[in-house]
Parts: C-alpha cells; sequence; structure tokens
C-alpha cells in the first residue's frame, strides 16, 4: 500500500496546472493556453490510468528545436538590448542558422514569463519583417507595475526567454484596399510597421498609407529615423497626435506641419479621412480603450467597421 500511495504522490507532482488567468494573453490565440492545459490533462490521464510515465514524454522534446511552434514555447536566445524611451525597449533575438520566423503581416508572438513563480503570458507583435533571416525584434513598453514588465526588466543579452505563436494577422494582399489608414497608439504601431514595410518594399503595390501615431510627447515617438524614412515614400503618409505636448513650436520644424496636439478625438479624425486620398479601410491597434474610441469616431466618420480590422 506504501508504494501505491507514494505513486500517486508522484502522479500528482506530474499533472498538468490549470492555468491562471493571468497566463491567457486575451488574443484569441489558436490554440489558447487553456486548450493546450485541456490537452495535456488529457495526455496526463491516458498516462495514469496506464500507469506509464513515458507517455508524458513527447511535449518535452518538441522545445529543443528552435521553429516557432503554436503548441509549445520554443527557447530564443536575446542578442541585443536598446532602450528607445525611458520606458520602452526594443530586443532582438537570434534565429539560429538564418531561420526566420515566417510570420504573415501583423501576426503576433505569445512570451511566458516567471514573475515570482506566477507563470505570465502576453502577446506581441514582431516588428521586424516576416522574412527577416537570423533574427525576429520586438518593442515592449515596460510598466511600473505590470507583472511580465517586472519580468522583461531583468532582461540582458545573452539571456534565453521563451515564445510560442504565430497568431493572428491582417491577410493583407498588394492593391486590395486603394488606402490603408493605420491608427496606432504606442506600441499599437508594432503590427502596422512589417505591413507598411511591405507596401514600401514591392514596386508593384500602389495602396496609400495614412499612418497616425499617437503618443504622450514627442520624445515617446520611437523608431523615429525609421518612420521618417518610410514617410518619403510617394504613397506614404505619417501623422503624429500628441496628447501632453504644449506646443509645436518645440519641435523639430520637419515634424511641426504633420503633427496635431492633443486627442485624436471625433473632429481630427473626419479632418484625417477627408484628406485620404481614397476611401480608407483602417487598421486600429492600441489598448482596448483606444479601439473602442477609434470605432466610435470612424463610425461617426461614416466608416462602417467592415472596413476596420483591429489587431
Amino acid at each position: 500500500l506504501q508504494t501505491m500511495s507514494g505513486n500517486e504522490d508522484d502522479w500528482l507532482a506530474l499533472k498538468p496546472q490549470e492555468p491562471s488567468p493571468s497566463q491567457c494573453c486575451g488574443s484569441g490565440c489558436k490554440p489558447c493556453i487553456y486548450d493546450l492545459y485541456e490537452k495535456e490533462l488529457a495526455q496526463w490521464e491516458r498516462a495514469r490510468a496506464k500507469q506509464d510515465k513515458s507517455l508524458l514524454m513527447e511535449k518535452k522534446e518538441q522545445s529543443n528545436n528552435s521553429e516557432l511552434n503554436p503548441d509549445t514555447f520554443t527557447a530564443f536566445s536575446i542578442s541585443s538590448v536598446e532602450q528607445l524611451t525611458e520606458d520602452t525597449y526594443q530586443y532582438k533575438f537570434e534565429l539560429p542558422g538564418n531561420g526566420s520566423l515566417r510570420l504573415s503581416l501583423g501576426q503576433h508572438i505569445v512570451l511566458r514569463g516567471m514573475v515570482n513563480g506566477l507563470e505570465v503570458q502576453r502577446a506581441y507583435t514582431p516588428i521586424s519583417p516576416g522574412n527577416a533571416e537570423g533574427y525576429f525584434e520586438v518593442i515592449i513598453k515596460c510598466y511600473e507595475a505590470g507583472l511580465m514588465s517586472q519580468y522583461i526588466k531583468t532582461w540582458k543579452k545573452g539571456d534565453v526567454v521563451f515564445w510560442r505563436g504565430p497568431f493572428g494577422g491582417f491577410p493583407y494582399r498588394p492593391n486590395k484596399h486603394g488606402e490603408l489608414l493605420m491608427l496606432a497608439s504606442g506600441t499599437g504601431l508594432a503590427p502596422m510597421l512589417p505591413i507598411l514595410q511591405s507596401i514600401t518594399d514591392d514596386e508593384e503595390d500602389e495602396t496609400f498609407v495614412t499612418l497616425v501615431g499617437c503618443f504622450r510627447t514627442f520624445d515617446k515617438i520611437y523608431l523615429k529615423p525609421l518612420l521618417q524614412n518610410l514617410a518619403r515614400f510617394w504613397n506614404v503618409r505619417i501623422f503624429y497626435v500628441l496628447s501632453q505636448e504644449s506646443s509645436l513650436e518645440k519641435l523639430p520644424w520637419s515634424y511641426q506641419e504633420n503633427t496635431y496636439i492633443g486627442r485624436l478625438n471625433e473632429d481630427l479624425m473626419k479632418t484625417i479621412i477627408n484628406s485620404c486620398r481614397r476611401r480608407p479601410f483602417v487598421l486600429i491597434c492600441g489598448s482596448s480603450a483606444f479601439s473602442e474610441d477609434m470605432s466610435r469616431y470612424l463610425e461617426a466618420a461614416g466608416i462602417d467597421e467592415k472596413s476596420c480590422f483591429v489587431f
């Protein structure tokens, strides 16, 4: 009997743990972490019924290869850390053997972090082109009280972190839309960049793009050189809306004519839509409050939700 209960403890120790709400990134991933838990639990129950622990081994082997996978987390090593603003960082990850993540446009990947023994998962969109070889890059804003931020702030070059994916994405086809209006708040810029770069890289793609980046102050705009470079293309316009800047005069003159002070409200939305060269299809990325506000302003400007995509 003694061995039986000892054995039972062993099995209980191997039982997969039900995810806590903090582990679900809320982005509607397929498979979601809860789907994976159900799958692992069923596997555990089968193995326990047969008293065969080797049946639990299959999921351990997958994560050693360096291919991104939606079902299991894969280890990637950090090759550089660059601070962009006081709270926003750009991280570059190594892909062994010049591999590529092969993401389609605007797809996100899910990061797993451990904070005080608690597992947290969050979704981020790489800003590097989907076919970039040997690396991928992610921009992350760290929040003072954020659980995941506490983990991310400890990262340094050479550390190994775990990602799974890819998920989501915007099914973009060249020339499908006359004009894309991109509304991005802060790090919501991330999924817009690969789409924008794919348009400027393709000489056959004549889609107009109007990108509106909402930031608190001029200092908080990151990747300025990249954005300035993209704005040089004949079919790209970039506007900035700065909610906490006091006046345009403090800004470099090259920014003054395409920057608005204040918030992106209903009136400004109408102004921007009226200035579009064709009827726009709208992409939105930011906090849920930002997305709700934008949808409301767009509706008031006569753009229906069939012409919008929210990341």
